[in-house]
């Protein structure tokens, strides 16, 4: 009897494994299918980017974190200022949503986006994942959202420092035109005034937020990358 059970279990474990890692060979096929079938390459958006992004968000939502999974946002601080490094990605359509310019903190760095902080008063940027609330009316930036970041350390005094989503006029190619750089926030991912209120109304309440930048320490320390 034993033996026949051993021979059984030897049988099934294969199959057990074989389909764990079918599970996950499927999954990054099908980010590899949204990346493509969006044509993310042609918009300056690296493979690897998106595919840490989905990483992060497919672990939120099985921690059942986001009221809905099929929209992500992926903000690059691996590229220029000077470029359109917003992404909203709606997974479910594979459609790119949006691709804007969006601002970086004052401190963290001019045209390109180098160091990053969680402190009050920094005036610095956070990495890392956040998910959307619900839109405010700031008095000095009018409708925004509040993003509340989940990363211990990295991004959870968001809330605290007041970092949301909002418009400003120095987040347009017209600023970069005449200044060779696009403005820089308090801390804040700012947008295009035209677009402000649509992105916002499209990822509101539950989705992922993903703020990226090959920044070593937080690649390495990452609860949802690792």
């Amino acid at each position: 009897m034993k033996i026949i059970i051993t021979v059984l279990l030897l049988l099934v474990l294969p199959i057990v494994n074989n389909a764990r890692y079918a599970s996950f060979d499927a999954t990054k096929a099908i980010s590899a299918d949204i990346y493509t079938a969006v044509k993310l390459a042609e918009t300056g958006l690296g493979r690897n980017i998106f595919e840490l992004a989905i990483k992060g968000l497919k672990r939120l939502e099985s921690n059942g974190k986001l009221l809905n999974p099929t929209i992500v946002t992926i903000a690059d601080y691996s590229q220029s200022s000077n470029k359109k490094r917003l992404y909203v990605i709606d997974l479910k359509n594979m459609k790119l949503l949006f691709n804007t310019y969006v601002t970086h903190g004052r401190k963290t760095g001019e045209e390109y986006a180098k160091t990053f902080s969680n402190v009050e008063g920094s005036l610095k940027s956070s990495l890392g994942f956040y998910i959307t609330e619900h839109p405010v009316m700031g008095s000095h930036t009018g409708f925004s959202l509040v993003i509340n970041g989940v990363e211990k350390g990295i991004n959870d005094n968001a809330v605290k420092r007041a970092i949301i989503i909002h418009a400003a006029d120095y987040a347009t190619k017209g600023f970069i035109k005449k200044y060779g750089r696009l403005g820089r926030s308090l801390g804040c991912p700012a947008l295009p005034p035209e677009l402000n209120k649509p992105i916002i109304e499209t990822i509101k309440e539950g989705t992922c937020l993903f703020i990226y930048n090959p920044d070593s320490k937080y690649i390495g320390s990452s609860s949802l990358l690792n």
